[in-house]
């Protein structure tokens, strides 16, 4: 699974750090962390968090969980 978050759209609503705390975070009021090769795990929760961006600035490979992109790694 990969993650990408296009920090130009971001606009630090931060709903993805309050879905998936373990895998975003802010820094500051407006700076974004987050870990680009998130745990499987995680990936219900992920889903939640893109799904949750306001402006769509995360795009995630691999949340279906299908054989290709679990290869990918």
């Amino acid at each position: 699974m990969r993650l990408v978050v296009d920090l130009n759209k971001c606009q630090g609503y931060a709903q993805c750090a309050f879905l998936a705390p373990d895998v975003f975070a802010m820094h500051g009021e407006e700076s974004l962390v987050y870990d680009p090769r998130p745990d499987p795990g995680q990936r219900e929760r992920l889903a939640r968090a893109v799904a949750a961006c306001p402006v769509q600035a995360i795009t995630a490979d691999g949340l279906d969980g299908s054989p290709e992109a679990a290869g990918a790694r």
